[in-house]
């Protein structure tokens, strides 16, 4: 198995002049956030957070506002500093960086883009997009080169020369990311980068960014408040609740199985239809018993990673239940019966 790209451990960040013994009293007897706050006037911004992060992942993060997602985020490239545990980044400890590789790493290997996304207003589209390689020092033809390659991605090709108030705020959320990307990071850390976009812009940006993802291969923990965004686009989601977090799973795990009623509270309502597989509902074939009238010899065949939307899609067309297939070999029997109990959840 490889090293993660990206691993807290056990990190903490207290707020406050006696943030120090706020944490030795929460180690010795367990101090509640509430209580922290009452006998030291310090806020607990984050508690205990734990996760790794594999290379070429989207790992969503989530909760509502104060659960500390930002506060998180902003420790991967130690622009807060943890009151205690430990952060890796690329196999490097970033508490033992000092200030000038810090720089360093946050110039060439980290891109970040915000909600508000900052952008010089005397400076044109291509000049925003090169500033991260002006800082690095880079020569005018290179960083123009590399800003019309990282604006030809996010499609803009023709706005080089307009200046940020031309551009819409759809456009401006891709000029930022165009900006992480000039560098050419490895990971890329998004602090709800589309939640100020209007809904059909958010999704056009959404698709966008997944497919750049991809073909990059970056890297990315994305903040959001919102739930339907990170399942779109998340491999696996963790969910964060008076800065702990609370459940780590994939969009699958979280929706059919979450850990408590915060969790609940959080997926309820959500359709299940493109988030729940063949493979997670399906009875193993060598204990299916056929019904009078079936043959499974003539049954329909989906693969094992087909969701139930596409089930219901076969289960229109037939009245003999699925047969799932996973490498070459029949693995499992969907019917009606189990179908609708998939597609209701909750006792499945």
């Amino acid at each position: 198995m490889t090293e993660p790209v990206i691993r807290l451990d056990g990190v903490w960040k207290i707020f406050g002049t006696r943030a120090g013994e706020a944490m030795q009293a929460i180690a010795q007897d367990g101090l509640t956030k509430a209580q922290v706050l009452e006998e030291f006037g310090c806020v607990v911004g984050i508690a205990d957070c734990s996760f790794d992060v594999p290379r070429g992942e989207i790992f969503c993060v989530m909760g509502l506002s104060g659960s500390g997602k930002s506060t998180m985020v902003r420790h991967i490239n130690r622009l807060i500093e943890p009151t205690s545990g430990r952060i890796e980044v690329l196999g490097r400890d970033v508490l033992a960086l000092g200030e000038g590789e810090l720089r360093k790493l946050r110039a060439a290997q980290i891109g970040m883009v915000f909600q508000h996304m900052a952008l010089f207003p005397h400076r044109t589209v291509r000049d925003n997009v090169a500033f991260p390689l002006q800082v690095q020092g880079e020569p005018k033809s290179t960083r123009w080169e590399v800003s019309q390659r990282c604006l030809s991605l996010v499609n803009l090709d023709g706005y080089e020369d307009r200046f940020p108030s031309e551009l819409s705020g759809g456009m401006q959320q891709r000029v930022g990311l165009a900006r992480a990307l000039a560098s050419d990071p490895e990971i890329l850390l998004m602090d709800e980068p589309f939640s100020a976009l209007d809904p059909l812009i958010r999704r056009q940006l959404q698709e966008q960014f997944m497919a750049l993802s991809a073909e990059l291969n970056k890297t990315t923990v994305f903040i959001t408040h919102d739930l339907d965004e990170a399942i779109r686009i998340g491999s696996r989601i963790a969910i964060m609740k008076d800065g702990r977090i609370v459940q780590i799973g994939t969009p699958e795990e979280i929706v059919t199985n979450p850990i408590d009623d915060y969790v609940r509270d959080f997926v309820e309502g959500i359709s299940t239809l493109k988030l729940i597989f063949a493979h997670t509902v399906m009875e193993r074939i060598e204990s299916y018993r056929p019904r009078p009238g079936e043959d499974l010899s003539r049954a329909p065949r989906a693969p094992h990673d087909i969701d139930l939307s596409g089930l219901i899609d076969i289960s229109t067309t037939t009245d003999q239940p699925i047969v799932i297939a996973e490498g070459g070999r029949d693995v499992g029997v969907i019917d009606k019966a189990t179908l609708l109990k998939g597609i209701k959840g909750g006792d499945n």
